[in-house]
């Protein structure tokens, strides 16, 4: 678990920093963040889905949770303006409310996400769900990104802010291990991360492709993320 939470910890401060020592990445974010998605689709769907209904002796209740978690990270994005898919704002134009209920609803999304490495798994070992953390990791780093971007302005303060993110999802880790939670409940929330997962990832591929053009360096960049997580799930 120590491992698990020192990856997810430093790639989101690597994520987040990386606006300080690479700011042309703003202009140039779009072709890693479909790979993301794409890696994370992939990952939602031979992974996270498959362990889902196979764990579930009610797989239509399932679905439902499945939909649910779809529309709450909907309704999260309201307050987070689309941070966890690379959506930049500008610090100017962004409230302390702004910037208060951006930075909560990115740590209420991260809980959740961080509590899916917690579970028993028919596939994997605990804690042993290497796919699922890479995906987390390569979904939290653009987020990071975009969260300085946005925040910047506020100096050491941006900083502070970022290394509370960082340890949002190890926090849901430590949370779901240590707590006793049902199966059932267990499973509702794998249900509703799986929901957001599908939202955040179809998401970036629809703003990746305005007016539905989707080039030749967009699907290769896609197949290539989904191709990893096959990689990764399968063979690693």
């Amino acid at each position: 678990m120590l491992l698990t939470i020192l990856i997810l910890v430093v790639s989101t401060l690597i994520g987040g920093y990386s606006f300080h020592i690479f700011p042309a990445l703003k202009k140039n974010l779009r072709l890693p963040l479909i790979f993301a998605g794409s890696y994370l689709f992939a990952i939602t769907i031979i992974h996270i889905i498959p362990e889902l209904f196979s764990l579930s002796p009610n797989p239509s209740t399932i679905g439902l949770y499945v939909l649910i978690g779809f529309f709450v990270q909907q309704f999260l994005e309201y307050f987070s303006s689309g941070v966890e898919h690379g959506h930049f704002h500008s610090d100017k134009a962004v409230s302390i409310w702004g910037r208060f209920s951006i930075v909560v609803a990115l740590i209420i999304h991260s809980l959740l996400e961080g509590s899916l490495l917690t579970h028993d798994s028919p596939f994997h070992e605990k804690h042993e769900s290497y796919s699922l953390l890479l995906g987390i990791v390569l979904h939290k780093m653009p987020a990071a990104f975009a969260l300085m971007v946005t925040m910047h302005q506020l100096g050491k303060k941006a900083f502070y802010l970022l290394v509370l993110f960082s340890l949002a999802s190890p926090l849901g880790l430590i949370l779901g291990d240590f707590f006793m939670i049902s199966k059932e409940g267990l499973l509702m929330v794998f249900a509703i991360v799986c929901g957001s997962f599908l939202h955040i990832s179809t998401t970036i591929f629809v703003e990746a492709s305005p007016e539905h053009h989707f080039g030749l360096n967009k699907i290769l960049i896609s197949l290539l993320g989904a191709m990893m997580a096959i990689v990764v799930e399968y063979f690693i």
